[in-house]
């Protein structure tokens, strides 16, 4: 298991997370550990009007990460976490699993400041 990977599977869903220089930017809301073999994403097959309410649901659930496709398809390969935080118009932000400084019973700590993590659109 790399570093990266070795992190975030110590991340859990509520940590609080600061940056590099100490602001606290928000919690965790999701956990994603990295799948090398996810190279490409694919859209969304469109949904057949006669589809059953969990097919709905199914799809719909299947939106994450809400960054440009170029960015997800890294975010889902290298593992991410999702951010609950004030500091993005959104509500959330990305964190690519290189950002990860170290992980501690206090939280999450970043190697970049918030204003370089990925917003979710």
């Amino acid at each position: 298991m790399s570093q990266q990977q070795d992190s975030v599977s110590r991340v859990t869903t509520g940590m609080r997370v600061v940056d590099s220089s100490g602001v606290e930017v928000g919690t965790v809301d999701l956990v994603q550990r990295g799948d090398p073999a996810a190279v490409t994403v694919q859209a969304p097959a469109p949904v057949d009007p006669g589809s059953s309410l969990d097919e709905l649901i199914g799809s719909a659930a299947a939106e994450e990460p809400d960054v440009p496709a170029d960015l997800a398809a890294r975010l889902l390969r290298e593992g991410y976490l999702k951010v609950s935080t004030e500091l993005a118009r959104t509500g959330a932000v990305y964190v690519l699993a290189d950002r990860i400084a170290e992980v501690t019973d206090d939280g999450v700590r970043l190697t970049v400041p918030a204003a370089d993590l990925p917003p979710e659109e």
